[in-house]
């Protein structure tokens, strides 16, 4: 009697152990499926020939302002930054937007690790003739933060961690964001 009970469960477990994707001896390669891969979630919007918007920060009247770029892929964060120190083109310009930037703070370049971005920078000549630190640095984290892979940026120099202003004056040599440079955001 033990025995005609043991006999269904035994049953089932056989059936169940026999269900699923048989594991083969060694690894085998697999063929990527056709078509593009998605981007992540957040990273840009692209439109169907692949174009992906690109946000830089630039200054008007003393504030921060958001511009949207479209370019052919969404650069690495070095490229973002170069971008953004190229300054804004001549329709921006029209429009009344510059940047803090030149004059200002050297930059030498960025990396990321993980979600924040290190920015390097150089020791500036002693009269740069521009005195709006706070507007600079801001462009730099405001441009960068929109990125949805970076969430805070930090800056360095000669690979000591630098204090840079805030928009309330005080300085942090901690990754900033852009709640950092709300009070300069042009809303």
């Amino acid at each position: 009697m033990r025995r005609a009970r043991l006999l269904p469960v035994l049953a089932v477990a056989v059936l169940v152990g026999g269900c699923g994707v048989p594991v083969d001896d060694q690894p085998r390669p697999v063929q990527a499926p056709p078509g593009r891969f998605p981007s992540p979630a957040g990273t840009a919007t692209a439109d169907p020939d692949g174009r992906v918007d690109e946000t830089l920060c630039f200054v008007r009247d003393d504030r921060l302002e958001a511009v949207t770029r479209r370019v052919d892929g969404l650069p690495g964060v070095d490229a973002h930054l170069q971008h953004l120190l190229a300054g804004p083109d001549g329709a921006e310009r029209e429009r009344g937007l510059a940047s803090a930037l030149p004059g200002t703070i050297t930059v030498a370049g960025a990396t990321a690790t993980g979600t924040v971005a290190t920015v390097d920078v150089r020791q500036a000549g002693e009269e740069t003739g521009r005195n709006d630190e706070v507007l600079a640095f801001g462009q730099i984290v405001c441009t960068l933060t929109q990125r949805s892979d970076v969430d805070s940026v930090a800056f360095q120099r000669d690979g000591q961690p630098l204090e840079v202003p805030r928009a309330d004056g005080s300085l942090s040599s901690l990754p900033l964001t852009a709640a950092d440079y709300r009070p300069l955001l042009r809303r």
